[in-house]
């Protein structure tokens, strides 16, 4: 039985996974490295309450710290990671990208959005409601990245920043890498105003204004973040069937799924979850 989410279209980008009664969503473009352990969590399967109900891991939402980590302990054992090796941003919309190392397994890294490792173990964790997860997977070096990318880290094209950190870091070749875009809100429900457009109008080429964005008779616009992002990561060399591109918006899921744009700050936080398989 399926968990209930509209899908934009047939593709089969998602697997719906539950596992002890937690539901999440992973790639099967990612599985397939067979390297990682990976996910992107619902609001369904924990023990929060009131607006964070249920699944929230999340301590900047209100909600209680008992329930914090008791989801926590559930979408870690779900995934098949261990908490206490979850570490995690705390995100600002800036274009900042941590390298984690060993001695950084478990912290929160402070203003940033994005984190890269080669450290078997650690799992990164991300933290959304309506933003633009990233995944990057390159099982050639055995490196993983993972990025919160909202209007503001799209348009100053956090995709690229994350991929040239691990390029430095780890050798990375983004011809060989493997990256996701995860759920997040989709065009049809994404007004901004022309402020925001003349930023992407800056930022990305004319060709593909088209796809991006369209203007409204109120004078606002309708903006395509899965594209936009999409666009970065082939400019940043990652090929195009290498990128598995969400069909799931959470603001069309509102039983499933949070979105800042439906309840404002009353929510809960989704997370996505990425890291490198430890040997047996």
């Amino acid at each position: 039985m399926g968990l209930g989410l509209q899908y934009k279209n047939d593709e089969h980008i998602f697997d719906e996974k539950v596992v002890n009664g937690v539901p999440y969503l992973a790639y099967p473009m990612l599985e397939k490295t067979g390297i990682v352990n990976h996910g992107f969590s619902t609001r369904l399967g924990g023990v929060s309450t009131g607006h964070c109900a249920t699944m929230n891991i999340s301590t900047t939402r209100g909600d209680s710290s008992e329930a914090v980590e008791e989801n926590r302990r559930r979408i870690a054992a779900a995934i098949g990671v261990k908490a206490e090796d979850l570490t995690y941003t705390n995100q600002t919309h800036t274009t900042n990208v941590a390298v984690v190392g060993e001695e950084d397994r478990g912290k929160q890294f402070m203003e940033t959005d994005g984190m890269v490792t080669n450290v078997p173990g650690i799992c990164l964790v991300t933290f959304y409601a309506d933003c633009v997860p990233l995944f990057f997977v390159d099982p050639v070096h055995g490196a993983i990245g993972l990025s919160h990318s909202g209007w503001k880290g799209t348009v100053h094209k956090m995709g690229q920043v994350t991929v040239e950190l691990m390029k430095e870091q780890f050798g990375s070749n983004p011809s060989e890498m493997v990256a996701a875009i995860g759920p997040s809100i989709c065009q049809e429900c994404y007004e901004v105003s022309e402020d925001v457009i003349d930023q992407f109008r800056e930022n990305f080429h004319k060709k593909f204004w088209p796809e991006l964005f369209y203007r409204k008779e109120n004078g606002k616009y309708q903006l395509d973040l899965w594209r936009a992002n999409q666009i970065v990561l082939m400019e940043s060399g990652i090929l195009n069937g290498n990128i598995a591109v969400t069909n799931v918006c959470t603001h069309c899921n509102p039983d499933i799924l949070f979105s800042h744009r439906r309840t404002g700050v009353n929510r809960g936080n989704l997370s996505a979850f990425l890291a490198l398989k430890q040997e047996a």
